[in-house]
């Protein structure tokens, strides 16, 4: 167990770059230089967690601790992992208020943000292309981005994701409706089922039961209708929790979120911290643990049947829906809060388009972006 936890906690010290460099990482050091597991069960962890919703690359990371030493192990390389970026996001949230006032730390808050437009872009754009190929999931994208921007509530998004799996079930289906392939049985661990499906609806009335409690139930919620991982958990807590911390905090968060290593989803950890100043490490806690449960216990209910679970024509469709109003939900984050609360000029304009041509041409290290975003933001405040 000390092994997994001390593998990942490298990987969690070092992996920038997001869920796709995370798996990167991953198959290079636990399929290629260990040899834990092989290539054909490593495609399996990562196609179970695309299809699940939750944090991606966090749980093939999971997976990959469960395989090697069951339930003990997939903790063991989930807090490896995620020990790093929570450290780092809850001592920014802690740290940076007291210092807001500097206009060098402005400044730098400000390139931040203006590099989160970029990424955002860049993950709208590379998600559009891959989920949104046919023109009916065109479609779903963009009614589901109008309905956000028009009605930026909880139950809109819960509405438009329930909508979009039915038209996926009815319009995205595979045609070959009577493969062969989902004649094979499904087998769910259903206390896992059942524990998520309990906690899900117990998430809605915990808002009455103290702070604690109410910081549980949004962020297990959030965590609970994440498809497609990582940015796309952007809007969803900007709706959920946005406007407890005001829109130019939750942004300089998320533009934290973007500089430090491990999974996006240790955003949550400064949120959580943000939202309870009496006892912000107990916030960050919290919420760390609610945001990513929800995608372990469905990789623990479907670890062993992912083949049988994907080669359902109509479940496959649903996600195929899903995803398409992801990226909607996204492209509406993109406008309000990071674009409206980021660019205030024209030369914040040239900048971000500067460096999305460079994102999306050359493919630069996140650690360039995050100190040429830094350094153009502390010299833009102290020419001001």
């Amino acid at each position: 167990m000390l092994q997994i936890f001390l593998r990942f906690l490298t990987l969690g010290l070092m992996s920038f770059g997001g869920p796709a460099a995370h798996i990167g990482y991953f198959r290079q050091t636990f399929v290629n230089e260990l040899g834990w597991l092989d290539d054909k069960r490593y495609a399996s962890f990562v196609a179970l967690s695309q299809f699940m919703p939750g944090p991606g690359s966090s749980q093939v990371g999971f997976a990959i601790g469960y395989h090697r030493g069951g339930l003990v192990g997939a903790l063991a390389a989930f807090v490896g992992f995620t020990l790093p970026s929570f450290i780092l996001m809850y001592l920014l949230a802690v740290t940076t208020a007291a210092w807001l006032t500097n206009h060098a730390m402005q400044g730098m808050i400000h390139g931040l943000k203006l590099m989160a437009v970029v990424v955002v872009a860049d993950a709208v754009l590379a998600m559009f292309k891959q989920f949104c190929q046919r023109k009916i999931a065109r479609i779903l994208m963009l009614v589901s981005a109008a309905a956000i921007m028009i009605a930026p509530f909880m139950w809109t998004q819960i509405g438009v994701l329930i909508l979009a799996a039915i038209l996926g079930v009815r319009l995205l289906s595979a045609q070959n409706g009577n493969d062969q392939n989902a004649i094979a049985p499904i087998r769910l661990n259903y206390f896992w089922l059942l524990l998520f499906v309990a906690l899900l609806i117990a998430s809605f009335f915990m808002v009455s039961m103290g702070p604690e409690a109410g910081i549980f139930g949004e962020f297990y919620r959030v965590g609970s209708l994440v498809f497609g991982g990582g940015h796309v958990v952007l809007p969803l807590l900007e709706t959920a929790v946005g406007d407890m911390l005001g829109s130019d905090r939750f942004l300089t968060g998320y533009a934290f979120a973007q500089a430090v290593p491990g999974p996006m989803f240790s955003f949550a950890s400064f949120l959580g911290a943000e939202m309870m100043l009496d006892k912000p490490l107990m916030g960050a806690c919290i919420a760390t643990a609610a945001i990513f449960l929800p995608g372990f216990l469905l990789m623990l209910v479907g670890l062993k049947s992912w083949h049988a679970i994907a080669a359902r024509p109509k479940i496959a469709g649903a996600i195929a829906g899903i995803n398409a109003c992801v990226v909607g939900l996204l492209a509406a984050a993109l406008y309000q809060p990071v674009f409206s609360q980021a660019v205030f000029s024209g030369q914040d304009m040239a900048l971000v388009l500067l460096g999305f041509g460079a994102l999306r041409l050359f493919k630069p290290p996140v650690l360039f972006l995050v100190l040429s975003f830094c350094i153009y933001g502390v010299l833009s405040s102290l020419i001001v």
